[in-house]
């Protein structure tokens, strides 16, 4: 984890990266106006670029979802990116419906009907994290997320989990970090699933993501580390070239035209 003497320079590192990131970002407007249909493959597995040095109780994969593997030139170089800084990780990624088909071989029957009664992909994909840390472990990032240090320093190889804290000193779970088997994580499933049995919260934040962590995770016996000394979010892409082929939009635009939970019928 970063050390009191290396958060200064992590932080300058991470100003130049945001730097850099945000000139790419401005010259994919110019790129996909003269190739408004290019689109680049995320693959669903990738091997380390490099051969990992030591065995980690926490395994050295990056997990990520999105609704489709086909994406925008920022997204695939924030993916290229995050590659650079972990290359010694193995790259594993799911859509949508890998992600059903993921959970309905793994987990139980109760668990896979409440997973299907969410009707937004960000809620399905706050749910899904959870569940393929605890079966495989390993690093989550969201599809706009990259490191800002290399990742085998931010996550040793001798912890057992690790969660980011925002500016607010809040924890996210953008960046989740654990071992497979984590009770901690098990405790974060079982309450989500609570959450849409009881179908009482009407927004995905407090239903499936952040607020279900904040809820039930202490951080005064949970490792956390900044976001400062991490993981950012929105350097390299933003919700146009995320959301560019999908016409809902963001799950916070979604959430206000469609119901989380899939309403039964009477």
């Amino acid at each position: 984890m970063p050390t009191r003497t290396s958060k200064p320079l992590i932080v300058a590192t991470s100003r130049l990266i945001k730097l850099c990131a945000n000139i790419t970002k401005l010259l994919s407007y110019i790129f996909h106006a003269v190739l408004p249909n290019k689109r680049f493959t995320l693959p669903a597995y990738a091997a380390p670029w490099l051969a990992p040095k030591n065995d980690s109780t926490i395994p050295r994969i990056i997990w990520q979802t999105n609704f489709t593997n086909r994406v925008t030139l920022p997204v695939y170089l924030n993916y290229l990116f995050n590659r650079l800084m972990a290359p010694r990780f193995e790259y594993r990624f799911m859509i949508t419906e890998a992600r059903s088909d993921f959970i309905k071989e793994n987990f139980d029957d109760a668990l896979f009907t409440s997973y299907s009664k969410l009707q937004i992909g960000a809620a399905q994909a706050d749910f899904w994290r959870l569940m393929v840390l605890y079966k495989y472990g390993g690093v989550y990032l969201d599809i706009d997320a990259h490191a800002i240090w290399p990742l085998a320093r931010v996550v040793p190889t001798d912890i057992d989990e690790l969660y980011v804290t925002t500016r607010k000193g809040e924890l996210s779970n953008y960046f989740i970090a654990s071992k497979p088997g984590n009770p901690n994580l098990r405790r974060l499933i079982d309450q989500v699933q609570q959450n849409i049995e009881e179908n009482t919260l009407t927004n995905v934040f407090e239903l499936t993501g952040p607020g279900v962590f904040i809820q039930l995770l202490d951080q005064r016996t949970v490792p956390t580390v900044s976001y400062r000394h991490a993981c950012n979010q929105g350097n390299f892409t933003n919700e146009h070239f995320q959301y560019i082929d999908k016409k809902a939009g963001k799950w916070t635009r979604e959430q206000k035209k469609v119901s989380i939970i899939r309403q039964e019928e009477p």
